[in-house]
């Protein structure tokens, strides 16, 4: 099992979880964050940091398509290790729906 970063984080971005991750499996994209399946350790202390609720077990029927998104950007995009400030808006998008296809970006971030 791994957890992984859904669409609740696009144009969101809170880093909360980042803080508290024993091994540093989270990879900063533009507007978003992901999880590197292979790194995480199951042991799930950064679903319960997460302001907008973006983060599941892949356990979570919704999470499966998720999986792919997660292992391909966290591939491509650097590691965060740090908290940041959440992008501007991050509270107006944090209920939006079809972030996905409205605002997902495959640019990579800054990473820390």
């Amino acid at each position: 099992m791994t957890y992984v970063v859904t669409e609740a984080c696009i144009k969101c971005k809170y880093t909360d979880c980042v803080e508290v991750c024993p091994v540093d499996c989270f990879y900063e994209g533009e507007n978003m964050l992901v999880i590197h399946p292979d790194e995480c350790i199951d042991c799930g202390v950064c679903e319960p940091e997460c302001p907008a609720e973006a983060i599941l077990p892949d356990t979570e029927d919704e999470a499966e398509k998720w999986l792919e998104l997660n292992t391909k950007y966290s591939a491509e995009w650097p590691n965060i290790t740090q908290k940041l400030d959440p992008m501007p808006d991050a509270d107006k998008f944090a209920e939006e729906k079809n972030k996905l296809e409205n605002h997902f970006s495959e640019k990579p971030g800054e990473g820390s």
